[in-house]
């Protein structure tokens, strides 16, 4: 790696995930900090390399890393960042996982440290097929970003997108896999149920799902005519149920994020 040092401010799932990919790949640095309170969060992570991943006991020092991490949940962001302003390189990168608190708004907190990258991150990325919306400080130089997006390939798909758009796709990407992942589970159950085998029902599952989302969105099909390709639609009669349902819900959420990034 260019930068020789990660530095990660909390080791919950997204920290998890993310290392795990670098792991996958051989693409750890030659060391990596993780702060957190929580013992067993820490433990996991650092059993993930425990060579190059170390535990500390305080940000400040995962916060003196070429590349900081801060994946901490937004109530305490306002003390962490006071915690670490002094201690962050002049040329360190700090890559940001916080919904509602902007670029301007944490570069105030951190004392002017103005080096900063969004990313709303999505558990797929533990495979590299993730999709990782990200947004630049407009300070951050070509050679800066040319490395993050070098590094962030790895975990997927990292489009750049307006910084106000950041809250929509945390609904829509970042927690999108967990309106369907039990509903897939549930397919999985009731084919085996109906006497398929266990891998025979995820393999015919997985086929089914990917070539799915290619026929709705990367075909010139209309909603109406992709539905007509199948003559049976067993929950038609729920759908507008279950559409109520995922409208009232996320909208809900949407104006949630809204408020609170005021």
């Amino acid at each position: 790696m260019q930068k020789k040092t990660f530095g990660f401010i909390g080791s919950g799932r997204v920290s998890y995930l993310l290392l795990s990919r670098l792991q996958q790949q051989s693409a750890l640095p030659e060391k990596v900090w993780v702060s957190d309170p929580d013992e067993n969060a820490l433990k996991k992570v650092t059993g993930l390399a425990p060579k190059r991943i170390e535990a500390v006991n305080e940000n400040r020092v995962a916060a003196a890393a070429d590349v900081v991490f801060l994946a901490v949940h937004p109530p305490v962001m306002k003390e962490v960042a006071a915690e670490i302003k002094n201690t962050l390189k002049a040329e360190a990168l700090l890559i940001s996982f916080l919904p509602t608190v902007g670029i301007l708004r944490l570069a105030e907190f951190l004392g002017g440290f103005d080096r900063i990258v969004r990313m709303i991150p999505n558990a797929p990325s533990i495979i590299g097929g993730g999709y990782n919306p990200v947004c630049y400080s407009q300070t951050l130089p070509a050679g800066d970003r040319s490395f993050l997006q070098t590094l962030f390939q790895l975990w997927g798909e990292t489009p750049e997108v307006p910084e106000e758009q950041l809250e929509a796709y945390a609904i829509l990407t970042g927690m999108g896999p967990t309106y369907f992942w039990f509903q897939w589970l549930e397919l999985q159950r009731l084919a085996q149920e109906f006497g398929l085998e266990e891998p025979v029902a995820k393999q015919a599952l997985s086929e089914m799902l990917h070539g799915s989302v290619d026929t709705l969105f990367k075909t010139d099909l209309s909603f109406e005519q992709t539905l007509d390709l199948i003559p049976s639609y067993p929950l038609k009669k729920n759908e507008d149920e279950i559409r109520q349902i995922i409208s009232k819900r996320l909208g809900g959420l949407w104006q949630k994020l809204k408020e609170a990034t005021k």
